[in-house]
């Protein structure tokens, strides 16, 4: 048997979190068995679904770079397979039609919530001629489903589950219009496109046990199910707006890396042992779905954030380079220029190691394509100007314009004899020239910046520095 699995989103929206859990899940498990990984849109809901909504679905998986094999399916598109799959059940004498009106629905919808139990249809058509059809009455087509015993679903994940068939009614498959429901969309299509197995959300499973009395009334294999845990927030209630953003592209817009992100979404409901940094690669090799938990994952920003630390650390910095500059150009109102790329790349070994974010890093590399405005907005930068600060920033800049080399190791040893002639630490003369060059007290190693910055940017910042600290005496 070649494992095929699918991810089966409806496009009412954006790719929620869960849903790309969902879908990661299926494609590490097809992929660890060298099987199939499918993409079907459940878009037989015509009044919800929309292109917009879709476009999100497939950019989304394309940034989590889940690419799923063959055609995408559209659910719409196979509406005269699920129709002609319930003629055969109706030739069969597995179906029936049913012409309750929606008056009568509402009341045995009524007489349900008055005796405290879920609405079920009394199934007053299941045997009926169909001869006393009221006239003008299109029906609905219900499957004949088992009235007695019990619905078995072996369950990868939740283990063996039990339901009494009398708590199950005999479902609609096609509405009295003609369209086919949900449940029977969902079988025909899984059959056809050899799904093997069906790993989805745990609020899925009670309609496992009505798919699988359709599977079998068909005569179909039952593919294996396993229905995961939901998330939850920190809370423990379950995953809202409140807790946060919940589309995938709101997460890809804060600046977090898509390999970052599979990995969080991996350990939210599935571990293997203590393992927390789990790349693409290993999550192929060890992914199954005997580990996958039955408690709900909860949602924890600070986790993530962390991880996607790691992964940008890691990150090649020229890939970094390309991420950012259209945050930069967003920051700057203009494109990055040639000469800013070229520092921005030099710099960025270092900017990345202080980095959660691509956001945090574009704003943390500003200084090297705009010189700071003085006086500095950065408090905390702003008062190592104050006092002493501005005067060692002059006497250094005088110093270093005569350095013959512009090299960090020269840099730091001309500042160092200046502050032990002072007897100061190289930090009392490193951190006023940090923040003369870059309008922060946090940098890359400040003879690093002067080396990328050159001779002219930074001896010309150091200028401006000095003569701002100094207008601002008087």
């Amino acid at each position: 048997m070649t494992v095929t699995t699918r991810f089966a989103p409806s496009p009412t929206g954006f790719l929620h979190i869960g849903g790309a859990r969902t879908a990661l899940f299926n494609w590490l498990f097809a992929r660890h068995h060298g099987g199939r990984y499918r993409l079907r849109i459940e878009d037989t809901d015509r009044e919800r679904s929309t292109p917009e909504a879709i476009e999100a679905i497939l950019e989304g998986l394309k940034w989590l770079e889940l690419d799923w094999d063959g055609d995408v399916v559209y659910q719409s598109a196979n509406r005269d397979r699920h129709a002609a799959v319930v003629q055969a059940l109706l030739d069969e004498g597995l179906a029936y039609r049913c012409y309750s009106t929606p008056a009568e629905l509402a009341e045995m919808r009524e007489t349900a919530k008055a005796e405290g139990r879920p609405m079920r249809y009394d199934g007053r058509w299941r045997d009926r001629d169909p001869a006393d059809a009221p006239a003008g009455v299109e029906p609905a087509i219900r499957l004949k489903a088992p009235q007695e015993g019990e619905t078995l679903i072996a369950d990868a994940v939740q283990g063996e589950v039990r339901i009494a068939n009398e708590q199950l009614d005999d479902m609609v498959m096609l509405r009295s219009d003609g369209t086919p429901t949900y449940m029977l969309s969902v079988v025909v299509d899984d059959h056809d496109m050899g799904i093997s197995h069906v790993i989805r959300g745990v609020d899925h499973l009670t309609n496992a046990a009505r798919q699988t009395q359709l599977f079998k009334a068909l005569g179909w294999d039952v593919p294996v199910f396993a229905h995961v845990p939901l998330i939850h927030g920190p809370d423990g209630a379950k995953l809202s707006k409140r807790h946060g953003a919940l589309g995938i592209d709101a997460y890809r817009d804060m600046g977090y890396l898509p390999e970052a992100m599979r990995n969080y979404l991996l350990r939210l409901g599935w571990a293997h042992g203590d393992a927390e940094i789990i790349d693409t690669e290993q999550a192929v090799a060890w992914f199954g779905l005997d580990a996958v938990g039955r408690s709900a994952a909860r949602f924890d920003i600070a986790k993530l954030e962390s991880l996607n630390g790691h992964y940008m650390r890691e990150a090649d910095d020229a890939r970094l380079l390309a991420l950012i500059l259209p945050i930069l150009a967003g920051r700057l109102g203009q494109q990055v220029d040639a000469t800013g790329r070229d520092r921005l790349l030099s710099g960025m070994g270092s900017l990345k190691q202080r980095a959660k974010s691509l956001l945090e890093l574009a704003d943390n590399s500003l200084f090297f394509l705009v010189s700071p405005a003085y006086p500095l907005e950065n408090q905390k930068a702003a008062k190592l100007l104050v006092g002493d600060g501005a005067g060692l920033v002059a006497e250094a800049a005088s110093r270093l314009a005569e350095l013959e080399a512009w090299e960090p190791l020269a840099m730091e040893d001309l500042v160092r004899d200046m502050a032990e002639q002072k007897g100061l630490g190289l930090g009392k003369i490193a951190q006023p020239l940090r923040a003369a060059l870059t309008g922060s007290n946090v940098s890359p190693g400040i003879f690093e910046v002067m080396q990328i910055l050159g001779r002219e940017e930074s001896l010309e910042r150091l200028s401006r520095a000095s003569v701002d600290a100094a207008t601002q005496k008087t």
